[in-house]
């Protein structure tokens, strides 16, 4: 055999190989159904460490069933570097790189306005799992975007009943000067002026995302007299002024009412300093018994040998919502998953949910209550869990928030 000839058959032998290379995943494409996450795990690990966890016990739970329309799930994960234009380029290269054409994910607020705005202009589906702020659903709202967790209007509604009750007049206002912490305190000032009209806030105190001088804030506080404060921080801002608060005693009789403040993952870190009888969001993940919510606690721990965190639920249901809307529509075609989401009914670990047609909002709830310590580790008290359509606006008020045009 001539060189020419071996040097032929070495060409059709590579090309034979790479033909069978791309014909072998173009057939694993074809078996699984790509999602694309994108979150701020780097700088958020409180949070999105036990989300990731929660997230991954779905998949398999998922799959280990056949998958969604015979096919498995498998998502591709990328840190959005938590800024807007970080996440906006990861999105656009989970999209045009990897293929995908639903996306889910965000934590920070600004971030989630940021991949709403690209989900909109791009066409693609966007399943806001943690970030907050009421715009993603109302103000900036598109058609191509859906939110899981309750927003700062839906939490602060909840909470609006207890801080109503203490009948303080004089409020301090603590909160991340970003736009969950701006959204959550307008939203508290305007419910609670309405029903309250001689109420006064005599202080903000507006620190940048994990950088609160704590000892700065707690002063002016203090110094500012309130009946009552209002707080906002979470995360190791919270920690610090948690800390630094009683240590000066600025929290001595005073009424505390605070947003997420009852989550295990801001609560472990302050451990026998936890400032009992706060009212709170929360989760008191020892302490509820339905049976959908014990059976996911069993799963959780069999797998990870640790308790879950909200952040655990979060990631959980994001997962599970896209099985379900994709099982729904029969197809990961955009347009039928939009159709198939809006009125989407499901159940969680913390019960039965929906997601509205009007905004695209989901009506899961969440747990109100009083920090209390137990064992030298804070916990919740008192609680009850607050659904979350009983909290949000009717489908007219919403559409007058929407965008004309979506």
């Amino acid at each position: 055999m001539t060189a020419r000839s071996l040097h032929s058959l070495a060409i059709a032998g590579t090309m034979a190989g790479a033909l069978t290379l791309s014909f072998g995943h173009a057939a694993r494409a074809q078996d699984t159904i790509k999602i694309g996450e994108l979150n701020s795990y780097k700088t958020q690990t409180a949070f999105l460490d036990p989300y990731k966890k929660g997230w991954e016990l779905a998949i398999e739970q998922i799959n280990a069933k056949g998958g969604v329309l015979g096919k498995k799930l498998e998502v591709i994960s990328r840190d959005d570097g938590s800024t807007p234009g970080d996440a906006v380029r990861v999105a656009d290269e989970l999209v045009t790189r990897e293929g995908v054409n639903i996306i889910a994910g965000t934590f920070l607020s600004h971030i989630g306005l940021a991949v709403t705005e690209f989900a909109g202009k791009k066409k693609v589906f966007f399943l806001a799992a943690e970030p907050l702020t009421d715009k993603i659903t109302w103000q900036n709202g598109n058609k191509y975007t859906f939110r899981l967790r309750a927003t700062t209007y839906m939490q602060v509604a909840m909470l609006l009943p207890d801080a109503l009750a203490a009948k303080k007049k004089r409020w301090a206002l603590v909160y991340p000067n970003f736009e969950y912490g701006q959204a959550a305190v307008a939203t508290f000032k305007e419910m609670m002026k309405a029903k309250q009209p001689d109420i006064e806030f005599v202080t903000e105190q507006a620190p940048p995302l994990g950088k609160v001088d704590a000892g700065a804030v707690v002063q002016a506080i203090d110094d500012a007299k309130p009946d009552a404060i209002f707080n906002v921080l979470f995360g190791a801002d919270f920690s610090k002024l948690v800390r630094e608060g009683t240590t000066r005693g600025v929290f001595k009789d005073r009424t505390v009412v605070s947003l997420l403040s009852g989550e295990p993952e801001y609560l472990d870190p302050v451990k026998e300093e936890a400032p009992v009888g706060w009212i709170v969001t929360g989760y008191p993940w020892d302490k509820i018994k339905t049976p959908e919510y014990l059976a996911f606690l069993t799963a959780y721990q069999k797998k990870y040998n640790d308790y879950p965190r909200l952040g655990s639920i979060v990631g959980y249901v994001t997962m599970t919502s896209l099985a379900a809307g994709i099982a729904k529509a029969g197809s990961t075609d955009t347009d039928k998953l939009i159709a198939a989401f809006e009125g989407l009914k499901l159940d969680s670990p913390f019960g039965p949910f929906m997601y509205r047609a009007s905004d695209h909002q989901a009506t899961m709830g969440a747990y109100v209550g009083k920090i209390a310590l137990e064992g030298g580790k804070g916990t919740m008290s008192d609680f009850k869990y607050v659904d979350g359509a009983s909290v949000l606006p009717s489908d007219a008020e919403v559409k007058k928030l929407r965008p004309a045009t979506e």
